[in-house]
């Protein structure tokens, strides 16, 4: 008989072992994600909540309207209350009227925020994480190193990642295709594939699950570092 006491049951986590190449495309190694970042079950209704929380407290409310009380003009009557025969109006900046003011419009003074808490922040972020890496959207570079900024090495080094992770859309996906997660904020590497419209960088610090879900592939640079990292915020949720 099948009760809510077994259909509970953890289910056993099999571990993902994920190359690591290098910024040429080369495999120079591999490494076993470690469980306690890759290996959190799914939480759709935790991932959507702090998803759309973040969202809004990204946005921008800039969008404003006048009530009657700031619309210019109406101060005098428009015609008088009796005789006229037409309907009384006390003033033409009713919102009734023409160039009157706004009823319930948008007010730039609204506050669209919602709090998150960090333990359900960090529990959004490994849910994304371990989604990737059962996808197969995870990829781990050794290192990043650029003398000067420059477009076309970055351009190189993301073709050599494709066809050495066999991840094709790597190149062809025209948008939201890779988030370059950065051990420190390196401006060569940074400004490299500024000009990709289809590629953003951020410090692994600062990695968020709507970052991580709004892109297909998720790079990780210096991987030993950048779980360590990782495990740090996991232990203080």
């Amino acid at each position: 008989m099948t009760t809510a006491k077994n259909m509970k049951k953890k289910v056993a986590y099999v571990p993902i072992e994920v190359p690591i190449f290098s910024q040429e495309g080369k495999k120079v190694s591999s490494m076993t994600l470690p469980e306690s970042i890759f290996g959190v079950p799914w939480k759709s209704d935790l991932v959507h909540q702090v998803t759309t929380a973040m969202q809004a407290n990204a946005r921008q409310n800039r969008a404003n309207t006048k009530d009657r009380a700031e619309v210019s003009g109406g101060g005098k009557k428009p015609w008088k209350q009796k005789g006229t025969g037409q309907a009384r109006h006390s003033s033409s900046r009713s919102p009734i009227w023409r160039h009157g003011g706004v009823t319930f419009g948008p007010r730039s003074e609204r506050d669209y925020s919602e709090k998150i808490n960090r333990k359900m922040r960090i529990g959004a972020l490994l849910a994304v994480l371990s989604k990737k890496a059962k996808d197969g959207e995870i990829i781990l570079v050794d290192a990043f190193t650029f003398a000067t900024p420059k477009t076309s090495v970055a351009k190189a080094s993301l073709a050599a990642l494709a066809k050495g992770a066999g991840a094709e859309t790597l190149v062809t996906k025209k948008k939201n295709t890779a988030l370059l997660a950065l051990s420190s904020h390196d401006l060569a590497t940074i400004k490299s594939f500024h000009n990709f419209g289809n590629v953003m960088t951020e410090e692994l610090r600062s990695l968020n699950p709507v970052d991580v879900l709004s892109h297909k592939y998720l790079i990780i640079e210096k991987p030993e570092a950048a779980f360590a990292t990782l495990l740090a915020r996991a232990k203080s949720k």
